[in-house]
């Protein structure tokens, strides 16, 4: 198993570096230390090889925005702060993660050429973390602190909005500071407070 996830990782590795056309078996096993044989034994092919790295970064990912969503504030004590908190870690544990930057890589290099391939990522990855979301804001509206018709959609646009402000230095690989990625998050929850946050008598936002 330690070998075979070895492969893996040296396959995003060379796939991100290389594009799905520019890899080769032979790079990818020396990157992993391995033989070729070994690859093969173990993939099969090369386009083999590059579902099973999209497949198991796609899980990696998937697990990782769950373990986040299991610190989603169900019971704020301050909306808009508690909030906050959450977009930092999932910026920072799924979005700026290593896997996070694999995934955005090869989506973006190969999305096109292997439409098929990301469309089971759609489903599996994003689809599954934005339904887990709804659910929680669906529950927050419930116990008054949201107000909202659709919390499918407001699932996907708060994470569009914790991501507008990373998607240029995420495509040229910049490493964000504590300060950028919290005023981000901070941004991101502000706007959508001011969307779907309950107003009170007065036209305040509660926390």
């Amino acid at each position: 198993m330690a070998k075979r996830l070895s492969m893996l990782d040296a396959g995003a590795r060379v796939f991100c570096s290389e594009g799905f056309a520019g890899a080769n078996i032979d790079l990818i096993a020396a990157e992993a230390g391995v033989s070729r044989q070994t690859v093969y034994n173990n993939f099969g092919d090369k386009e083999k090889l590059f579902a099973a790295v999209v497949g198991e970064i796609t899980d990696r990912c998937t697990a990782g925005a769950f373990a986040v969503l299991g610190t989603f504030p169900d019971h704020p004590k301050h909306l808009e702060t508690d909030l906050t908190d959450f977009a930092i870690r999932f910026i920072r544990n799924c979005i700026c993660d290593r896997d996070g930057k694999f995934l955005r890589k090869l989506i973006h290099m190969e999305g096109e050429r292997h439409p098929e391939l990301f469309a089971s990522w759609r489903v599996g990855g994003p689809g599954k973390v934005w339904s887990a979301l709804a659910a929680r804001f669906a529950r927050l509206a419930f116990a008054g602190f949201l107000d909202i018709d659709d919390p499918d959609v407001a699932a996907r646009q708060f994470f569009s909005l914790i991501f507008t402000d990373l998607q240029i230095p995420a495509l040229f690989g910049e490493v964000l500071s504590d300060k950028e990625v919290a005023r981000s998050a901070r941004i991101a929850v502000v706007t959508f407070l001011r969307a779907y946050g309950r107003r009170e008598a007065g036209g305040e936002t509660p926390g």
